[in-house]
């Protein structure tokens, strides 16, 4: 039965369309093929259960785990999460599959919490029944696995992220919710938490570091911005967004301005430096649209409204509404305005139609300007429900004379579903914000380190991976400093591993989730394309695709330029296009997603066609072709019990790799030549002919490399029969200390005491 990848819908065999949301079912869907994604796992089980056998009658317990699990199923769905299984008393979840959003890890916790407050309420239910209680114990960690489609009968998700869970869970105390250090990561500035361990797990070789569950604030994001850091660049965007104030101010109007942007391109860093400007000016209040949930419609006007009142959501009903009947007093019509507000923020059961509830809205923004202008800023509106979004232009469009800015943040996902959102009347506007240059991301990472200089290989780093995004900036330097990779040495920041930038949790997560609210095709192709790197070429993914997808290559290229995923770039070919992922950690990304099975088949099959695009010109390309014969060699090792992969993969990438090494050795280029040599070195047998030969000039590049590092700052007579006089130097060679006499060309595998010293 396939399975529909938007919304995890099983549908049966002749549907083309999932009967849930209309999705084109593609191949993909109905192979139900495994897939690598980063999930989070909950293991939850009961404490005591045997006990409870023994004390209650088979029918009462039956009726007790039965009303356990529903409820227990219930909160994990509401949050987004699919119950993979009961095993036993237990109840695993994952979130993330079968779809992935940026935020299930704080999904996850969240939805551990609540389940913990479930069963207090059970509780209550089963001592007044049976006098009963049961007690229940919960382990959470994120990690990546390789996840299945159970409806095909194959393992759900499997990998070490469930099994870090479950013994998370086991080293739990009754009621007590253990967050491994990955999910703690993603939830950081959500959840309040206290550090247990390290612990030693069954089953794991080194102790684990965990976090106790304290509480979850209601952050609808589980890492905040770093706002701290000075801002930088955006003077046109920040001009712009002063006049429409200024238009708002003079001609006493409501205006409706909305910043369009990508994940982490610096709306909210942007529209928060704005308002730091007009603090004095007006009344500022904010809203945020959620992902999921129950009653979010009009979630974000709740908070303004809340936030303008002075609401704690603690009072009971009718003392919300004075509150909000102070706003509005004096104003005509303001005990039906209160009425229609009361019933759509939910303090009273709604009895008349939407349209009543627009009025009203607009009325109490419009009351709210008699003290002060009103900018009521709303984020992450491209989650807003159609009826959220009717609201926002029937307001900006209404006939009033009251200055309201209506300031607006969505992701471009908006115009997907409101095509006309940009192509509005003279009150509404719209700023799209372009990636920070280079030299503008270099000043953003020297403003979070606090004016610290950064090696310039690290620097270098970010600024490629990043691409412009602010985002991706603060969270690679806060990787970096966590892990202990940026460190603060004599007032400058050294970075340990600079070659070497991984892509944060958080970032991951996001770029992730976009990816999976593509097509199986979209996503199967820049997964096709990730293989041959940063760049890939439009025959390449041809050559890659099956041969009942290849006519629609042209037409998903476009569409993922149109969703501004690639981009053009200039081929290495030319009858070739070529394309440019639009960040390489979205390459990595989806590259990461594919199983390592996978990988061992494209990446031969792409060194079969760059071999033939090359033709005479292959030898120009034997690093490239070495590197994806390499990397297909090296994952099939991985995954084969004994660690041995296809020697004659092997044996190919050797030749093309060491081919490359001996034309670097060649031209002097030492480090290239050791680093190519060394790992066609390492894929030949100890008894092969050419590994000696490469390992002889290895050991030449080698020696040339360590000759700087390893000639004493010193001239020292040669006592072993040697002229006086004679000056020698030492290079290590395969672990040994080698001196050679500068002069005469000896070589001697000990080091000598020399009687003195003098400065070169």
């Amino acid at each position: 039965m396939p399975r529909c990848h938007k919304c995890g819908q099983s549908n049966p065999e002749i549907a083309r369309f999932c009967l849930a949301c209309g999705a084109e079912l593609g191949e993909e869907s109905r192979r139900g093929a495994d897939v690598r994604r980063t999930v989070t796992v909950v293991f939850a089980d009961i404490v005591g259960s045997t006990s409870l056998v023994e004390e209650l009658e088979p029918e009462s317990l039956r009726w007790v785990m039965d009303r356990y699990f529903e409820s227990m199923r219930e909160v994990v769905e509401r949050h987004g999460g699919t119950v993979e299984k009961f095993i036993g008393d237990a109840v695993m979840a994952v979130f993330g599959i079968p779809v992935l959003h940026e935020d299930d890890a704080l999904r996850a916790v969240r939805a551990s919490a609540e389940m913990r407050e479930a069963l207090a309420r059970l509780n209550a239910e089963f001592e007044s029944a049976l006098g009963a209680e049961i007690r229940m114990r919960v382990g959470v960690e994120t990690g990546e696995v390789v996840a299945g489609d159970p409806v095909g009968g194959q393992a759900f998700a499997t990998g070490d992220a469930v099994n870090l869970a479950a013994r998370l869970e086991e080293a739990a105390q009754p009621g007590e919710i253990l967050v491994g250090a990955s999910t703690q990561r993603l939830v950081r500035d959500a959840a309040t938490v206290e550090r247990v361990g390290p612990i030693a797990l069954k089953g794991r070789s080194a102790d684990v570091t965990a976090f106790r569950l304290v509480a979850i604030g209601p952050d609808p994001r589980g890492t905040s911005r770093r706002l701290e850091s000075r801002f930088v660049g955006r003077e046109a965007e920040l001009k712009r967004l002063s006049e429409a104030f200024v238009g708002v101010l003079t001609e006493r109007s409501c205006r409706l301005v909305t910043v369009i942007g990508g994940a982490g391109i610096g709306k909210s860093r942007l529209v928060d430096e704005f308002l730091a400007t007009r603090a004095d000016e007006a009344t500022i209040l904010r809203g945020r649209c959620l992902p999921y949930g129950e009653g979010i419609t009009f979630w974000p006007l709740k908070e303004v409204v809340s936030e303008a009142a002075g609401l704690t959501g603690e009072e009971p009903a009718e003392t919300a509404r004075e509150k909000i009947r102070e706003l509005v007093q004096g104003a005509k019509d303001a005990g039906l305005i209160v009425e229609r507000i009361a019933e759509t923020i939910g303090l009273a059961e709604a009895v008349q139609e939407h349209r009543g509830s627009l009025w009203a809205v607009r009325r109490l923004l419009e009351e709210l300007t008699r003290r002060r202008p009103l900018i009521a800023v709303f984020d992450d509106i491209q989650w807003a429900e159609a009826t959220f979004l009717d609201l926002l232009e029937y307001v900006a469009d209404g006939p009033t004379e009251t200055p309201i800015l209506l300031l607006c943040m969505a992701r471009p996902e908006l115009l997907d579903v409101r095509p006309a959102w940009t192509r509005r009347e003279a009150n509404a506007t719209s700023i799209f914000l372009e990636p920070l240059s280079d030299d503008e991301c270099e000043r953003l990472i020297g403003n979070l380190l606090g004016g610290g200089e950064l090696a310039g290989a690290a620097r270098s780093k970010i600024v490629e991976a990043a691409d412009g995004l602010p985002l991706f900036v603060e969270e690679m330097v806060a990787m970096l400093i966590e892990d202990g990779a940026l460190r603060r040495e004599n007032g400058r920041w050294v970075a340990g591993d600079a070659a070497r930038v991984s892509t944060p949790a958080t970032i991951h997560a996001l770029l992730a989730a976009r990816l999976d609210r593509l097509s199986a095709e979209e996503r199967a192709l820049l997964e096709r394309g990730s293989v041959e790197g940063l760049v890939f070429h439009r025959g390449a993914v041809v050559h890659l695709s099956p041969e009942s997808e290849r006519s629609e290559v042209d037409d998903r290229l476009t569409e993922l330029t149109l969703r501004e995923l690639i981009r053009p770039e200039a081929a290495a070919f030319a009858d070739e296009d070529a394309f440019r992922f639009h960040h390489l950690l979205l390459r990595d990304v989806a590259y990461e997603s594919l199983r390592k099975e996978e990988r061992v088949a494209l990446h031969e099959r792409l060194s079969t066609w760059l071999e033939e695009k090359a033709g005479e010109r292959a030898g120009e390309y034997d690093e490239i072709l070495g590197y994806h014969l390499e990397r297909a060699y090296r994952y099939e090792s991985e995954l084969r019990a004994d660690g041995a992969g296809d020697g004659e993969l092997a044996e190919r990438a050797a030749e093309r790799l060491g081919s490359a090494g001996l034309r670097a050795h060649a031209r002097g280029d030492w480090s290239a030549a050791a680093s190519l040599l060394s790992r066609a070195v390492g894929l030949l047998p100890q008894d092969s002919g050419a590994r000696a030969k490469l390992a002889s000039k290895l050991d030449d590049a080698l020696l040339e490399i360590a000759a700087p590092k390893l000639t004493f700052l010193a001239s020292v007579r040669c006592y072993w029969r040697w002229p006086v006089g004679h000056r020698w130097t030492a290079r290590e060679r395969h672990g040994d200390l080698v001196l050679r006499c500068v002069k005469c060309g000896k070589e001697k595998l000990r080091q000598p005491t020399p009687r003195r010293r003098r400065p070169v």
